[in-house]
């Protein structure tokens, strides 16, 4: 039996008897705050926290006085040398996402690639024995309205331009060429008061969509840590599962009957028809298997949703419904490509250059 693998089982006995040092990147964002949650419920972990230093994460870690918080950028070297050492788990969810991850794509390289980098780096040195759980997406698979059924087997080929996906994979290879041990979870689409905007017409409105909400995929990642033997130097698809799946179609319709906006009535080619990602994650019960995180479902996200939405939001955006899509309607790159005969965003789109002037 080699080292590495007798120090992986003492790691896992020990874990669950001592203080694990945990360190917790990203903590201030969607699924980072879940995962802040659960783990400060676990007293044998000392947790330790990297963010930036804005209002919402400041105001975030002032409630949990016993996490050691760290104010820095990932790109920052002389920042990452402030991390503690000898560190158990590394969970790491910082990194730019859409959209500002397609309007920054220089930011999206220097805190998703090179930052990821910098911390491999600072734990080979510091921190050799660490595990480390890395957030990867379901972006890496690229378009897949065609053919909607992943396993992480898939080729890795992200749509055209797709700096964000391109990102996550030069990421993936980082991580599997260090020193650490190491898991990736590919993440599905997370859905939590989903957020009407211009990015939703990038999406075909015919992809098949597999969800996770934020309280689930942290779970994975909190229990993550106590299944270290079974998760190394291996990649999963993380979803919801089979109970957590619905066109995007029906996503959509649903979501804006929610929010009062009656039917999802929009002119044709207001939404892409290629170049997005998404689908389904046919082996992604794997993962729940080892780690029991599922606990959500599409009618449960709804259900929470629905709560969530103050009754006078409603109430506006019934009475100024048609107002409201009007102006969303006008965020529509695919549908603007279409009127102004763009062919190159035509083109990136839908499927081919002159197709202005065969729908015309």
């Amino acid at each position: 039996m080699s080292l590495q693998i007798i120090h992986r089982k003492l790691f896992t006995k020990a874990s669950m008897e001592t203080t694990m040092n945990v360190l917790l990147t990203g903590a201030s964002g969607t699924v980072g705050t879940e995962v802040l949650n659960q783990l400060i419920q676990n007293e044998t972990i000392r947790l330790t926290v990297f963010d930036i230093k804005k209002r919402k994460a400041v105001n975030l870690f002032k409630r949990y006085k016993s996490v050691n918080v760290i104010w820095g950028n990932l790109f920052n070297e002389h920042d990452i040398q402030r991390i503690p050492e000898n560190l158990d788990a590394v969970i790491h969810l910082a990194a730019i996402i859409p959209p500002r991850a397609d309007e920054q794509p220089e930011l999206t390289y220097k805190v998703n690639v090179l930052g990821t980098k910098l911390l491999i780096n600072q734990l080979e040195r510091t921190s050799p024995d660490a595990f480390f759980l890395y957030s990867s997406s379901i972006s890496v698979y690229g378009d897949r309205v065609n053919n909607p059924y992943i396993t992480v087997t898939d080729p890795l080929l992200p749509s055209d331009n797709d700096k964000y996906a391109e990102s996550k994979i030069n990421a993936e290879q980082l991580i599997q060429n260090s020193k650490l041990d190491w898991t990736i979870f590919r993440l599905a689409a997370i859905m939590k008061n989903h957020k009407i905007s211009k990015l939703m017409f990038h999406m075909p409105l015919t992809t098949l969509l597999e969800i996770s909400t934020p309280v689930d995929t942290a779970k994975a990642f909190t229990e993550g840590i106590k299944q270290r033997e079974q998760l190394s130097g291996k990649v999963f698809n993380l979803g919801g599962g089979e109970r957590c799946c619905i066109s995007y179609r029906e996503f959509l319709q649903r979501s804006f009957q929610l929010y009062g906006l009656g039917k999802l009535n929009f002119p044709a080619y207001a939404f892409a028809m290629r170049n997005f990602h998404c689908g389904l994650l046919v082996d992604g019960d794997i993962l729940n298997n080892l780690l029991h995180f599922r606990h959500d479902t599409m009618e449960s996200y709804f259900t929470q949703t629905k709560r969530s939405i103050p009754i006078i939001m409603k109430i506006f955006g019934f009475i100024f419904r048609i107002p409201i899509k009007r102006s969303l309607l006008k965020q529509s790159e695919p549908y603007r490509a279409v009127k102004t005969n763009n062919l190159n965003l035509i083109h990136h789109f839908f499927w081919q250059s002159n197709f202005k002037t065969e729908i015309s």
